[in-house]
């Protein structure tokens, strides 16, 4: 994950967290919350971040919103 800037960093380990405590996968709101405040503004900056991390393979959408770490990233790498 070091490869990734600052931002994208944080999205991966608030999701790498929600998953080791069995949360399972989690929206936008969810994650902006846990490091911002959860107003739309900063919802909808997580959600772009989000998208770009599924479509480059670090996360996975299980659902339209519903990210989680892909299963090949789950050790970091």
């Amino acid at each position: 994950m070091t490869v990734l800037s600052p931002d994208y960093q944080r999205i991966m380990h608030v999701l790498a967290e929600g998953e080791r405590s069995d949360e399972g996968p989690a929206i936008c709101r969810q994650v902006a919350r846990l490091d911002l405040e959860p107003v739309p503004a900063k919802i909808e900056g997580v959600r772009p971040k989000a998208k770009r991390l599924a479509a480059r393979r670090w996360l996975v959408e299980n659902n339209p919103g519903s990210f989680s770490v892909a299963a090949s990233r789950a050790d970091g790498s």
